[in-house]
């Protein structure tokens, strides 16, 4: 039975999608429309009671419903992708990038640009566009701030805990992606770090089947 990874194009589960890639594992791709709230639907609602995604369903049936969990389960299952740094100073360092990738970046920043109505009050019955504006300007901020603070950080070259692609790398990839895609400048090592990890073949490959041709 293989591996069941649900995921939306162009979304955080891009970072998982390349993860599954690089360690070559078979599994099969079930698409979460999430625009059409098929996240909210009973049917996925039974796998993913949190309504998210990604999730990645075990051969024994047990779901895996985060970013972390997946990359970290990932990582010690199969230690010969090297997704962790042997070095455990290293390999700690690696999750706490992740943590910030996933806390900082994108659900303190890109969540306010992605979905600002979640930050909206609700005692707006219809809320100013100015209101609006306002919180998506605050998440591209928080996202510039984290951006910075991860520019002094990072290796002049390599990746982001060494010479060795890991789960760190894939969580910041997404980021950045999306912040290319909204138009957020990257700080020159952070463009670097992106360049490097999208001129992966694997990367490429994942980028050319989720819609993305350039």
């Amino acid at each position: 039975m293989a591996l069941k990874f649900y995921m939306t194009p162009g979304s955080c589960s891009t970072g998982i999608h390349i993860l599954l890639e690089t360690l070559e594992l078979p599994f099969e791709v079930w698409i979460v429309n999430l625009p059409a709230g098929e996240h909210l639907r009973p049917e996925y609602l039974k796998i993913n009671p949190r309504g998210t995604i990604p999730t990645l369903v075990l051969d024994g049936g047990r779901a895996l419903t985060d970013f972390k969990s997946i990359a970290l389960w990932l990582a010690e299952t199969y230690p010969r992708g090297r997704l962790l740094p042997a070095d455990p100073a290293l390999a700690a360092l690696a999750i706490e990038l992740l943590d910030f990738a996933l806390g900082q970046l994108h659900g303190e920043g890109f969540t306010r640009i992605f979905t600002t109505e979640r930050y909206l009050s609700h005692r707006e019955q219809q809320p100013s566009s100015a209101l609006r504006d306002d919180v998506a300007s605050h998440g591209r901020e928080i996202v510039r701030q984290g951006f910075e603070a991860l520019e002094r950080r990072l290796p002049a070259d390599g990746y982001a805990v060494g010479p060795q692609f890991s789960i760190a790398d894939a969580a910041l990839f997404y980021n950045e992606f999306w912040a290319d895609k909204v138009g957020i400048v990257l700080p020159p090592k952070v463009r670097a770090h992106y360049q490097r990890v999208r001129a992966r073949p694997v990367v490429r490959q994942v980028l050319a089947e989720e819609g993305y041709r350039s």
